[in-house]
């Protein structure tokens, strides 16, 4: 396919996909958006830690051909005012995977979100958020390290969707009206503002099959259906009832449910299975704070793991360290998940560690584990040190305050520590 602004390498080979199984090259083409805001400072800083990572775990027999593509105030410039060009989705389909820094959604007209809209033009619906503690990262837990959880969020449905009439409207009214005189939905204010919230069994099925068949493959104990079932019976409530019916139908020899661990195994899960429970979403808050090592893979809809991945993140160490990404069936984007810091733009000040750790993602994701590992050893070696940025310094005595770039030369030196 050709390209008007993008650049193909030719060092390079695209990622293929033969018989639904990743094809991955030695010279993969991996696709990145710069972002917009800090988004040149952590995006530099981390490509210079993921190479030099890939460099010393293969001696030089594999490398990245790194493709930039355009979206948010890049693209603008680029695309004459475009803040999402067409090419940028030919690109992420064409090439499978891609890493993007923050981006701004422009204020005004157009799109909602750049976020949601890649996430929904793409069919990205598996949002994969791991949280886990480093040793040495300012935590405001006694027990941190307790904390080693991966969040499975629905990405394309719930309130997500976007479905919604504003208070006034003749949308709205006409809704209104059916609502009150066709469905017999009187509980709530005349002239609200309206929401659907879709939930499907397909959304739900195929969520819960990639958060259980992870749970299989890296060897987790336990999947935790979080949902608001009991008094949303029919979204949040079927997403809990479909769970369970996939991994008694698909996974039966892996999983056991905690009904059948109580009834036939007293209460000890056999070794082996993977445990399939549920809890509901204002507990499962509650749990990450009191017994955060009873939960292991969550799988939770749309809005629940956008609060949880954030409320659970900030127990170790904040949003700018917390990786994530977005996954398909063959197109996965891994991002940055904290904002564009516009006021820090271009001071070489900010913690890299979001868009580093979803770049080591990334690397998992292409079955790269060895330059994976590399990167979190030394950056757990360079946070004992205290070699950190601004914002751990100044929660840490004795710590040793360096630039974003400083930061990413510390960890490469680190990893032949």
């Amino acid at each position: 396919m050709g390209y008007d602004k993008v650049t193909v390498p030719e060092n390079g080979e695209k990622i293929r996909f033969v018989d639904g199984k990743m094809i991955v090259p030695d010279n993969p083409i991996l696709t990145f958006i710069e972002g917009d805001g800090i988004g040149y400072d952590i995006m530099t800083a981390s490509k210079r830690i993921w190479d030099a990572a890939i460099d010393k775990a293969y001696h030089g027999q594999r490398r990245v051909a790194w493709m930039e593509i355009y979206c948010g105030e890049k693209a603008a410039s680029v695309y004459d005012g475009n803040y999402m060009p067409e090419e940028t989705f030919d690109a992420l389909r064409e090439f499978k995977v891609g890493i993007k820094g923050p981006l701004t959604t422009p204020v005004g007209g157009g799109f909602r979100s750049l976020n949601v809209t890649l996430r929904q033009v793409l069919d990205l619906y598996q949002c994969i958020r791991p949280v886990r503690y480093y040793n040495g990262v300012p935590s405001p837990l006694k027990n941190p390290q307790e904390i080693d959880i991966v969040i499975f969020r629905e990405n394309t449905e719930d309130i997500y969707a976007g479905i919604e009439f504003e208070a006034g409207t003749p949308e709205q009214a006409k809704l209104e009206k059916f609502l009150r005189e066709e469905m017999g939905a009187t509980g709530f204010v005349p002239g609200s503002g309206l929401g659907i919230k879709p939930i499907s069994e397909f959304g739900s099925k195929r969520l819960i099959r990639a958060a259980i068949r992870y749970a299989i493959d890296r060897k987790r104990k336990s999947v935790t259906l979080v949902h608001k079932g009991n008094i949303q019976k029919f979204t949040e409530g079927a997403f809990q009832r479909w769970g369970y019916e996939l991994a008694a139908t698909e996974f039966p020899e892996q999983t056991i449910s905690w009904a059948e661990v109580e009834k036939h195994h007293g209460g000890k899960v056999p070794e082996g299975k993977v445990l399939i429970q549920d809890t509901i979403a204002d507990i499962m808050f509650q749990k990450m704070l009191l017994r955060p090592s009873e939960h292991d893979v969550i799988a939770t809809t749309n809005l629940n793991g956008d609060y949880l991945s954030d409320a659970i993140a900030a127990e170790v160490g904040g949003v700018g360290i917390a990786p994530g990404a977005n996954v398909g069936d063959e197109v996965a984007l891994f991002e940055a998940t904290h904002g564009t810091a516009p006021k820090y733009t271009n001071l070489d000040k900010v913690n890299p560690g979001s868009l580093l750790f979803s770049g080591v993602m990334m690397l998992e994701h292409i079955g790269w584990f060895e330059a994976a590992d590399l990167i979190t050893r030394a950056y757990e070696r360079t946070i004992e040190r205290k070699i950190v940025t601004y914002d751990f310094a100044r929660q840490m005595e004795g710590a040793r305050e360096v630039r974003t770039s400083e930061f990413a030369t510390a960890v490469i030196d680190n990893m032949s520590a």
